[in-house]
């Protein structure tokens, strides 16, 4: 038989694909995405509290229950005021959660990054449908719009809250709501009801969706469980732990009209009055070109819209603070369950009007901050307050003002000075008589700190007050004076330790 050397045989197959780099395959994308978005999220987050931009108010609290918990005792948080149970302020057992993390790095950071992490990670799900329905640019767009979405963006930069808890589980919800795994979606919901006291009411909604699209009976035995949940969260639970006997934040939704039906009367033109609420409520949905309006999903959204545009307080109306970061899932979950069916040129001209929609918003919420000098630049003030701090020693009674408070969290019994709230009144800023502070140590800061997302000035006083408690500390309470430095004052009592 003939041969002919160095001749390839004919197999009939083709070459072996080239190897897909990691980086590329889809099941890793999402995980991309949250990885960046987490590192994206823990800079801002990392940096504020290096510049003193962080509060008692909120992460000092936070700080204080989680430590609580680190140590197996009830999450006691004499920031909020003394042997105040903060789950007599809002109903959020699933804090505990955080515990061991914080057992084995005892620091305001470690809230810092879990709130980082937990945001990121709810970009997966998000990502992930947007993959199967719309294809890889379509998971590209959604995990940019969601990522740098200001609902995100204003809670990642403002301390540590019990949300960021809430915001992946109802993501993974979405998710499964979206592939029809119903059973699957209720589990994901269903710890809604231990991380905030209206969460019940969004638990209640994933069931009335449910209801609407899948099992009847399964849909409204969620949404039963989800209004009881809140219910008696609200009646009888948060009493029970409050010192007040009563929910703490109630008079937020007091009726302002003098009667029930006067009040339902005029929801709806309350829900839309001043003008910043209806600001607010399309910016909601504008990440998405407003299209997650078209998606029964939006439904998910209505109980947290609700109460806080029929709220009486002001901050739930704005789109400043940690409110809007449980909606940011929705509407792109939304988004996605719209787009599936819309031809590919109209995709691409949606996908692109959410990009743009993103670049004209992102540098007017705070993760702009990164791209500003300020934000890099370690101040002679902060150094002296730093050095200031470390005089007091671990394990001190302190009094401290509000953007110094949780520096010290970690290490230290903290409370407000001046002394807030009194008599647990949180929302009471004209008090006749402030109490004598009763800590060994004071550490007040006089000059305006940074401002967002509180409107500029001094908390929870003016600054006139604070200086007058200041020096009734010296004159009158016992106090002496340690150091001062740079706006910065550091007493001592001289009759206790």
């Amino acid at each position: 038989m003939r041969t002919i050397e160095n001749e390839t045989p004919v197999t009939g197959t083709a070459p072996a694909p080239a190897p897909i780099p990691w980086y590329r395959r889809p099941r890793l994308i999402p995980w991309i995405w949250a990885a960046a978005l987490f590192l994206l999220y823990a800079t801002v987050a990392v940096r504020r509290h290096q510049l003193l931009r962080t509060t008692g108010y909120d992460l000092g609290i936070f700080e204080q229950a989680v430590r609580a918990y680190a140590e197996l005792r009830a999450p006691v948080a004499p920031l909020r005021g003394e042997g105040f149970n903060l789950l007599g302020d809002h109903f959020h057992p699933l804090l505990a959660a955080l515990a061991p993390l914080y057992r084995l790095w005892p620091s305001p950071l470690c809230l810092l990054l879990a709130q980082s992490a937990l945001l990121a990670l709810a970009v997966v799900p998000l990502a992930r449908r947007a993959e199967a329905v719309l294809g890889r640019a379509a998971a590209h767009t959604v995990a940019v719009g969601y990522g740098l979405s200001w609902g995100v963006a204003s809670a990642a930069a403002f301390d540590f809250h019990e949300v960021a808890l809430a915001v992946p589980l109802l993501s993974f919800s979405l998710e499964a709501l979206a592939t029809r795994r119903w059973r699957q979606a209720v589990a994901w919901a269903a710890p809604l009801l231990l991380v905030k006291e209206d969460l019940g009411f969004t638990l209640a909604a994933v069931g009335a969706y449910i209801a609407l699209k899948g099992p009847r009976r399964l849909g409204l035995a969620t949404a039963a469980v989800g209004v009881l949940g809140s219910v008696l969260e609200v009646e009888v639970l948060l009493p029970a732990f409050n010192p007040g006997g009563g929910y703490a934040h109630g008079g937020n939704l007091a009726d302002a009209q003098g009667s029930l039906l006067s009040t339902l009367a005029h929801a709806p033109l309350d829900v839309l009055r001043p003008e910043v609420k209806a600001v607010t409520l399309i910016l909601v949905f504008a990440p998405s070109a407003l299209l997650a309006l078209r998606s029964p999903l939006a439904l998910i959204a209505v109980p947290t819209l609700g109460w806080r545009l029929l709220s009486e307080n002001g901050f739930h109306w704005g789109t400043a603070f940690h409110y809007s970061a449980i909606l940011m899932p929705v509407v792109f979950a939304g988004l996605v369950d719209v787009l599936g069916d819309k031809p590919r040129r109209e995709l691409r001209a949606v996908l692109a009007t959410v990009l743009a929609v993103t670049a004209v918003l992102l540098p007017s919420f705070p993760l702009a901050q990164l791209a500003q000098r300020a934000t890099w630049r370690t101040t002679p003030h902060i150094e002296a307050a730093r050095a200031l701090l470390a005089r007091i020693p671990d394990g001190a009674t302190v009094a401290a003002s509000n953007r110094l408070a949780p520096q010290l969290t970690a290490r230290c019994t903290v409370v407000l000075f001046p002394t807030f709230p009194v008599g647990g009144e949180l929302y009471r800023y004209d008090v006749p008589h402030i109490p004598a502070p009763t800590a060994a140590w004071i550490v007040h800061d006089e000059r305006a700190p940074e401002a967002w997302p509180y409107p500029s000035g001094h908390w929870p006083y003016p600054l006139e007050r604070q200086k007058a408690e200041l020096e009734a500390a010296t004159r009158t309470y016992g106090y002496e004076v340690v150091a001062r430095r740079d706006g910065i004052t550091l007493l001592h009592r001289r009759t206790g330790g």
